[in-house]
């Protein structure tokens, strides 16, 4: 039954799009343009240097452990990884009575490093798959094609949802304008061989936004809220549903054990160095409170995003090893970090009050 799922149709052509446009949907960009700069800072250059620090760490350290993995696919893995998932700690960071900002910075960082990691993703298993590296200017052009190409798609996405739904006033009909639009948008992004998950993004700020304001009644919002917060929760339940009955396929052996160990200690190390590092460094800049680097690193779970492109990776023996290693940094993530997260927030941040 599993042999016959196609997971890289389902999941990157499917339900990533859905994922991404859901967890736009409930951004305040009126809130988070104070801390855009920040934002945008971990989120690109964050989410690409823990990509690196991670691709590098492996393949440097499996070696010692007995386990060989091409440099591509290290550098891969780093890819999938390295985007957090904003769903849980925020909540605990609510709960636990956390800083606006901190809140605000955590959740759109989160957002848009899933973005950014899909599409250094896509990017690094082309070359891991080619077998070859293009040259600087071909890469370079081929990211702005992508991810410039997936904003601008976006927002054009965002402004037509924003006239269909202005243009009614019918819940039913402008939640399935919504679904509609998020499908078929993601499908016309691949047509036009540029970022969906990015496109989605972007959308989901502009209807979550704009089109919430001033193109929705109350009821229709309600509804909206509703809809997708449902359909994440049941997306993101299938994705561990599905990562659980792949486990069961693979063998775990002394060595990939092991393998796993050293990929929970790189990806916690490369968190600290692209995120908590430079947020320690220039608190001033990031304008958070002292102990805000802790809640950042320790913070950065990991969660649906990193799941489906796992099970996305075509078949292969490197399939089956990342497969192991995903599973063991998103066990980690949420069993350990999401349990023990809550306390840290309240002796760093109210420690640093």
């Amino acid at each position: 039954m599993l042999g016959s799922i196609d997971f890289s149709k389902l999941l990157m052509e499917g339900m990533l799009s859905l994922l991404l446009f859901a967890g736009a949907l409930h951004i305040d960009l009126s809130q988070l343009r104070a801390y855009r700069w920040q934002v945008g800072l971990l989120a690109i250059a964050g989410t690409a240097l823990s990509t690196a620090i991670v691709g590098l760490g492996l393949w440097w350290l499996l070696p010692m452990v007995g386990v060989a993995l091409p440099l591509g696919y290290c550098l891969v893995f780093g890819a999938l990884i390295s985007p957090t998932d904003p769903i849980a700690v925020i909540g605990i960071l609510k709960s636990a009575g956390a800083p606006k900002n901190v809140n605000l910075v955590v959740s759109g960082e989160s957002l848009f490093n899933d973005g950014v990691g899909v599409v250094l993703f896509s990017l690094l298993l082309t070359v891991a798959l080619k077998g070859e590296a293009p040259g600087v200017g071909e890469g370079a052009l081929l990211l702005l094609h992508e991810a410039g190409g997936g904003l601008l798609l976006g927002a054009a996405l965002g402004a037509v949802l924003f006239v269909m739904l202005r243009s009614i006033d019918n819940y039913q009909v402008e939640v399935l304008l919504t679904l509609a639009g998020v499908l078929g948008g993601y499908e016309l992004a691949s047509v036009l061989h540029v970022s969906g998950p990015l496109a989605m993004v972007v959308a989901g700020l502009i209807i979550g936004n704009h089109g919430r304001a001033y193109a929705m009644s109350d009821t229709t919002r309600h509804h909206v809220d509703m809809f997708w917060e449902l359909l994440d929760e049941i997306l993101n339940a299938v994705l561990f549903v599905l990562l659980g009955l792949e486990i069961v396929l693979i063998a775990f052996t002394g060595q990939t054990l092991l393998a796993a160990l050293v990929a929970i200690v790189v990806a916690l190390l490369a968190r600290l160095l692209a995120v908590g590092v430079p947020v320690a460094a220039f608190r001033g800049v990031f304008r958070l409170p002292a102990g805000a680097w802790k809640v950042l690193t320790w913070g950065g779970l990991r969660g649906g995003i990193s799941v489906a492109l796992a099970l996305s990776l075509p078949a292969g023996p490197q399939r089956e090893l990342l497969l192991s290693l995903t599973y063991a940094v998103v066990v980690f993530s949420i069993l350990v970090q999401g349990l023990t997260i809550k306390g840290m927030i309240v002796r760093s941040l109210k420690s640093s009050d």
